[in-house]
C-alpha cells in the first residue's frame, strides 16, 4: 500500500513540544490548554480512546498526562510543559473522534496551571520551527 504523505495544520499561535508531538496554548489567567498535535495524530494513527490524568494531578514536563488508544497500541501523551491539571476535557474522553478531527479546537486534552512556565516556555517551539521538524520526518507533507 502506497504512502499517504502528512496533510494537515499547524496553527501559528501555538507553542509546540517536538520530542512528543504536543501542542500547548496560552490561555489568560497564567493557564494552558494542551493538545496532540495533528502531525502526532496522523503518526499514531486514528485515535480511539483517550484518558486523562485525574483533576488536581501534578504532572511534570515530559512524564505522562493521559494516555490515547490507537487501532495498534496504547500510548502515553507526554506533559509539554510542568503543570497542575485543572480539567481534563471530558467531552473528548467521551467522544474521542473529536480529537481526531479538531485536535487544536474542541479536541484538545488538558487544561493547566503550568507550574515552571518561566524556564519551560523557553523549550517550546513556534510553528515554523514545528513545521521544519515534521518537514524532516515526513518531506512530502502539506500544510492546509
Amino acid at each position: 500500500m502506497p504512502h499517504t504523505p502528512f496533510s494537515g495544520s499547524i496553527p501559528d499561535d501555538l507553542l509546540y513540544y517536538p520530542d512528543h508531538d504536543m501542542w500547548v496554548r496560552e490561555l489568560p489567567g497564567g493557564e494552558v490548554l494542551i493538545g496532540a498535535t495533528a502531525f502526532g495524530i496522523f503518526l499514531a494513527g486514528e485515535i480511539i480512546a483517550f484518558t486523562s490524568k485525574p483533576k488536581g494531578a501534578e504532572v511534570a514536563r515530559g512524564r505522562g498526562m493521559g494516555t490515547v488508544e490507537c487501532r495498534k497500541t496504547v500510548l502515553a501523551l507526554h506533559a509539554p510543559v510542568s503543570f497542575t491539571l485543572l480539567e481534563g476535557n471530558e467531552a473528548a474522553e467521551e467522544r474521542p473522534k473529536r480529537v481526531n478531527l479538531d485536535p487544536y479546537g474542541e479536541g484538545w486534552m488538558a487544561r493547566g496551571r503550568p507550574t515552571d512556565w518561566a524556564a519551560e516556555r523557553g523549550l517550546l517551539i513556534d510553528a515554523a520551527a514545528y513545521r521544519a521538524h515534521v518537514l524532516k520526518i515526513e518531506p512530502e507533507a502539506n500544510f492546509v
